[in-house]
């Protein structure tokens, strides 16, 4: 936990009163879903159907119609015979820190399943270990284990045909591939948003209840805002300024009670998970819980096409904070765009994606991408320029991901610098003149966003901003932007 200044003295614990955990009992809970088999059929398909109630919360708890034939000890210890996780070893203390504490994790040691299950199950000695960020899945192999054969069977739920991170040509544990959890009693995970805004989704194999806290992602400046005023210390946003409150913030190392939310008038919400259900984090959305005993669980991240608006805002953040990406998010927007542009070419206009929204989002976000970046280039026109030849590179000065167009010096090849800079007050270090590398498929990418352009209901959104005032205010570029947030219905 993390708190204002105390006085380092010893005090006498006073006793417990039960009157100050009525607060538990206001939150309210999260919505719970529960599909039939066949609306299980297809999770993507199924999870845009409630995503427009769901988000509100932040989280929401989906109770599986089928269930695995072979449960996850089973998995860890006959079909993964050489299965074994070493844990980390939380702190667990209730105090006040100042901006000198650190919430540190040691190392604890190796633990095959049944191992740590029996520690797990030992009278409670004060030590608290967690099985965290196991590179590894507890869904079974067998072909006759009806959930670890359907699409809900996280090892493969990353790369379903809606989720752009299909796109994502490495493997990135925890992201495109699943991590198990493996707790204990008090295992915690501290208040976090997931790693580029994106969805994730957390699957219980077995044992104890795991307490889940969710925060709206439209509610996230707001808790960020109760963070740093009443968690943190004032000298920790005096000394390293919002942006190192922040980074943090980041780290996954915040605990503290809802509470403090709810007296702060922000909206944050409950689920009880048992084995057999999933909880679904939305993007941008802050969570976290604890586990009420020994537990399996697993996770990973997905996306679909409402993500996007999102994913430019997480880039955004993370270029300010000098943060590197874990995903490109250009890259994945552009191949999504593309195969969209493609298809209509192929089929016609009139067979767009079933989901409107999702295809409003990627169009827009693609819109307005490719409109920033021809607004930039013709500030530079007459600069030298070459085609990109190799893959996606990172920014020298912010870490963005640059895959459209970068700056280069030919000369010297030091690393490139994207153009969100001010490129004109650029030389390189050598005393060379940069060159922009643009990718050779550029005008391919223009023409998508042309045709995007061209829809009739991207018109209308478009039209219906400029209309409200926007024309004479802001450039193309921004007018693109608000549109963005508008459909995914979050203002960042």
């Amino acid at each position: 936990m993390r708190g204002r200044p105390m006085k380092r003295k010893a005090r006498k614990r006073d006793k417990l009163d039960l009157n100050d955990l009525q607060w538990t009992s206001n939150i309210p809970e999260c919505p719970v879903y529960y599909p039939s088999v066949q609306e299980f059929e297809d999770p993507l398909l199924y999870l845009q159907t409630i995503v427009p109630e769901a988000s509100k919360f932040g989280i929401c708890k989906i109770v599986s119609p089928i269930v695995a034939s072979i449960p996850a000890d089973i998995v860890l210890t006959k079909e993964k015979e050489d299965f074994k996780f070493q844990t980390s070893v939380q702190p667990l203390r209730l105090s006040e820190w100042n901006e000198k504490d650190k919430m540190s994790f040691s190392t604890g040691r190796n633990y095959t399943f049944h191992e740590f299950e029996a520690l797990a199950e030992e009278a409670f000695l004060g030590k608290v270990e967690y099985g965290i960020n196991v590179e590894d899945s507890a869904f079974s192999c067998d072909p006759d284990d009806k959930l670890g054969k359907s699409k809900w069977n996280l090892k493969n739920f990353s790369r379903l045909p809606q989720s752009a991170l299909r796109l994502v040509d490495k493997k990135i544990p925890g992201v495109t591939d699943p991590m198990l959890y493996i707790g204990m009693l008090f295992s915690m995970f501290a208040w976090h948003v997931e790693d580029h805004y994106l969805y994730s989704i957390n699957y219980h194999h077995s044992g104890a209840n795991k307490t889940w806290y969710g925060v709206p992602g439209q509610a996230a400046s707001q808790f960020e805002n109760v963070v740093f005023n009443h968690v943190y210390c004032n000298k920790i946003l005096s000394k390293h300024g919002e942006d190192g409150a922040l980074k943090l913030l980041s780290h996954k190392t915040t605990m503290f009670p809802p509470n403090i939310l709810v007296q702060n008038d922000v909206a944050v919400y409950k689920a009880v998970q048992k084995p057999g259900e999933f909880i679904i984090s939305f993007p941008r959305a802050y969570h976290s819980g604890f586990s009420s005993g020994f537990n399996c669980g697993e996770a990973v991240n997905f996306t679909i096409g409402d993500w996007f608006p999102l994913g430019a805002a997480s880039s955004k953040r993370y270029a300010r904070l000098k943060v590197f990406p874990l995903i490109s998010y250009e890259e994945l927007l552009c191949k999504e765009a593309m195969e969209i542009y493609k298809s209509l070419k192929v089929i016609g206009s009139n067979n767009k994606a079933n989901d409107l929204i999702s295809y409003h989002a990627t169009a827009l976000s693609f819109m307005h991408l490719m409109q920033f970046y021809k607004e930039t280039l013709l500030r530079l026109e007459g600069s030298k320029e070459s085609s990109i030849v190799t893959s996606t590179l990172t920014c020298r000065n912010c870490h963005r991901d640059c895959y459209v167009a970068y700056m280069l010096c030919e000369h010297c090849y030091s690393d490139p610098i994207c153009l969100y800079h001010d490129i004109e007050s650029h030389k390189c270090s050598c005393g060379e003149t940069y060159t922009i590398f643009k990718r050779d498929d550029m005008l391919e990418m223009e023409d998508a966003a042309k045709r995007f352009e061209q829809e009739e209901d991207i018109r209308f959104i478009v039209h219906k901003k400029m209309d409200c005032g926007y024309r004479d205010k802001l450039s193309l570029s921004c007018i693109l932007n608000e549109c963005m947030q508008d459909v995914q219905g979050v203002k960042i």
